[in-house]
């Protein structure tokens, strides 16, 4: 953590001034962006075990988390996402104390001030301070260090002392929820039956024959599904249909870009800085100060040289200065300041990869045949591009084989390198080059050379002028006036050609909605101010003006036919046609390969399975179909099931034998197997089960 960094550092220090205005700054804008309890909106952020956190605790809460960020940031204040982050941890922070708290109470948990002591300086070392103290170039721990820094901890500035303090304040809740955890995780084991039965399902086999008639053999015409039996499908199975709170939104938006006219005056501007920089004599100054890009002074190796500097593949000349280029969202100009001597390497080749099959030596002789064949046509004047283009088996092929520049010993594999930069001039090399990837012609394109250049830069970015801004505002306001209702809305947008977006399934702490990445306005809006059908006014999203409706809800609890009415549609009719084919198959006996002939409508599949495992879960040309792997271990040989329903279609099973593993003296290995796989689960479980039984109550969309 950067606060440990920060001991460990000694003399970096953080000013409690900078630390308090970060706080604060942090606070009053969650207060003003947010509409927070002081303004109308009640008092509780939630509920957690019975406990009401009022807006203030969480607040305060919030302040300390925030403190915690800016202090092992050095100071940074958060950035927006950052924002979301630790108000996250807030909530966290706060089921954490208030949830896990009722169980380490009602068994008598806790951490004494002995341990806090020993976690610091004793024989169980917090492993966060045994990680600060340790020497970097040793990898030695010392105690005597901790010790010493301790002792002089009223001499350090009042930030270090406060940071020390709240560290040390999370390490009895830290150690507590390590107690909690490491009781129920060692407490975790198999039994000896469960190994048993562990063992039976992985080693029992069946010899198994069926026939399986999938749904899709029934057409859909020939079921029809009401209302009435959806709403029946739905009402039997409510539990898997559970849903939260969401709401589904529509949006128009109105993109701000930039226009021809901002991008005429940021070019003129451009041009002008083109003659300045052509007879610039400070070049490096020059662009330092006039770029509002990144780079505006750097020697560049050829493999990286910018492109605008390279004119039908010559380098421009020192002190020429390209014509201005438009490079992410940047008018930029470029001039070659001086060309120098590098300690790397660059050079440029072109190649055709040939590879082998496999890795046997008959197909590596193969490929290796076909390569020198067209090597040698190459040598007797067959086009190199043409011949990769033909041959080529990688993504060079479509460029005839151009690999561009590269560097020495870092972009190309030991072999192809050490056979390009051998040579001194350019040209075909006489014989192909074996590579992990195949065989490779390779001409030298150009040859190797350790030429630099520097280059000065001068960007300037395309930005929206203010006359812009409002324009596309003024249209999506007057968008908005005509909209007064989510059917004005999709009706003028289609008058107007404008797209109507939906984000469905849109939570009340979401931001997101589809690529509006920042949406958090337009979901408190929905969630707080909005009824269905209501339209907003104009939303401002980075640079996109937003005009949103609730077109739908759905409130917790079981979801709305109209929400599942495609799925559950499906399922009702692959009951019904799940009928149908019972019928149909009961209509014939016999064999069951005798079965599948006479069924009607040749639909009906026959298969054998000589070995089928129970911890497979599926069967060959079913797929996935656990119910039916399930009943065979559960028949006896000779027994045929009636037919009956699976996922995607309807079985008729017969149990030919079954085979199980023999009786082994050691359990253990499967015992510990068990284990293994449980225990790692059983921290995320029980984080589950105490956030369940906290039956906590999040209402932190009301506010944030």
């Amino acid at each position: 953590m950067a606060l440990i960094n920060t001991l460990r550092e000694k003399g970096s220090k953080v000013l409690v001034g900078m630390i308090g205005v970060s706080i604060l700054a942090f606070i009053v804008g969650d207060f003003f962006n947010s509409g927070s309890a002081l303004f109308g909106k009640g008092d509780n952020v939630g509920e957690i075990a019975g406990e009401k956190v009022s807006y203030k605790d969480f607040i305060a809460k919030q302040e300390e988390m925030t403190y915690n960020f800016v202090q092992n940031n050095r100071g940074q204040s958060p950035t927006a996402a950052q924002q979301v982050f630790i108000r996250n941890q807030t909530w966290e922070a706060l089921i954490g104390e208030l949830a896990f708290d009722q169980q380490f109470s009602s068994i008598g948990l806790e951490v004494t001030p002995e341990e806090v002591i020993d976690m610091v300086q004793g024989d169980n070392i917090s492993p966060q301070i045994r990680q600060a103290f340790t020497n970097p170039e040793t990898g030695e721990f010392s105690i005597d260090n901790v010790i010493t820094f301790l002792s002089n901890l009223s001499n350090q500035p009042p930030a270090q002392q406060a940071s020390w303090y709240n560290f040390e304040q999370s390490l009895a809740p830290t150690r507590l929820r390590e107690k909690y955890n490491n009781m129920l995780v060692k407490s975790t084991f198999a039994s000896i039956e469960e190994a048993k039965e562990l063992y039976k399902n992985t080693t029992a086999t069946a010899e198994v024959n069926y026939i399986y008639v999938p749904y899709y053999s029934v057409p859909d015409s020939s079921v029809t599904v009401t209302d009435a039996e959806l709403k029946s499908y739905l009402s039997d199975n409510r539990e898997e249909y559970e849903k939260e709170e969401t709401k589904e939104i529509k949006y128009v938006s109105f993109d701000v870009i930039a226009s021809s006219a901002d991008t005429a005056m940021v070019k003129e501007e451009i041009v002008q800085l083109k003659a300045e920089l052509a007879v610039s004599t400070t070049d490096s100054l020059f662009a330092t100060v006039n770029s509002e890009g990144t780079d505006p002074f750097k020697n560049y190796t050829l493999e990286n040289l910018p492109e605008a500097v390279q004119v039908d593949g010559n380098i421009l000349a020192v002190g020429e200065v390209t014509d201005p280029v438009i490079e992410s969202g940047f008018y930029t100009i470029y001039k070659v300041v001086s060309v120098e001597e590098s300690e790397d390497y660059s050079a440029k080749a072109s190649h055709i990869l040939f590879k082998w099959d496999d890795e046997t030596s008959t197909a590596k002789a193969a490929a290796k045949k076909e390569a020198r064949d067209i090597l040698r046509q190459i040598k007797n004047g067959a086009d190199f591009a043409e011949m990769a283009r033909v041959h080529g088996t990688d993504g060079t092929a479509s460029r005839g084989g151009d690999l561009g520049w590269f560097a020495q010993g870092k972009q190309m594999v030991k072999e192809f390198d050490d056979a390009v930069f051998a040579r001194s001039s350019e040209g075909l090399l006489p014989d192909v080059v074996e590579t992990q990837f195949g065989y490779h012609i390779i001409d030298v394109t150009a040859a190797k050379t350790n030429q630099s250049y520097d280059i000065a830069k001068v960007s300037l970015e395309i930005f929206i002028s203010d006359e812009t801004r409002n324009e596309v505002y003024r249209q999506a306001e007057t968008f908005a006036m005509g909209a007064k209702s989510l059917e004005d809305l999709e009706t003028s947008a289609k008058e107007q050609g404008l797209t109507v977006s939906t984000a469905s399934n849109i939570g009340k702490n979401d931001r997101r909605l589809n690529s509006i990445s920042e949406g958090r306005n337009i979901v408190f809006w929905a969630y707080n101010k909005a009824n269905v059908g209501d339209v907003s006014d104009v939303f401002e999203i980075d640079n996109t003006y937003v005009i949103a409706a609730v077109a739908d809800e759905q409130e917790k609890g079981v979801a709305n036919l109209e929400s599942v009415r495609f799925e559950i549609e499906k399922k009702v009719k692959d009951q019904k046609k799940a009928d149908i084919i019972i019928e149909k198959l009961k209509a014939v006996d016999g064999a069951l390969a005798q079965m599948a002939i006479d069924y009607e409508g040749n639909n009906a599949k026959y298969y054998s399975m000589p070995s089928l495992k129970l911890t497979s879960n599926s069967l060959q040309s079913v797929g996935l179909a656990p119910e039916a792997v399930g009943t065979i271990f559960s028949m006896e040989s000779g027994e045929r099931t009636q037919p009956f329903a699976i996922s995607n279609g309807v079985i008729l099973i017969e149990l030919v034998s079954k085979l199980e593993g023999p009786e082994i003296s050691d359990y253990v290995p499967y015992q510990n197997q068990i284990t293994q796989k449980i225990q790692p689960r059983t921290n995320a479980k029980v984080d589950n089960a105490v956030k369940e039984l906290a039956d906590i109550e999040d209402n932190r969309y009301k506010f944030f």
